[in-house]
């Protein structure tokens, strides 16, 4: 399952998130600040390598949730 969104802080802030999750637990998420991925569960750790050495990819996500969104 995958869960995005944007946000707007109550300081007039505009933000997002995108995470994913497996058999409804957390699984990865994405850390639009440092550009990389947070592995919620061991198996998520071939994920995270393969995702944080695709940097258009992730440009791509902060792209979108602080631009798009």
């Amino acid at each position: 399952q995958q869960m995005y969104g944007c946000e707007l802080s109550s300081d007039g802030r505009e933000g997002g998130y995108n995470q994913c999750g497996y058999d409804g637990r957390d699984f990865i998420a994405f850390d639009k600040e440092t550009l990389t991925y947070t592995a919620a569960d061991p198996q998520a750790q071939v994920i995270k390598r393969k995702w944080d050495a695709n940097l258009a990819l992730s440009h791509g996500r902060k792209h979108y949730l602080e631009e798009i969104c």
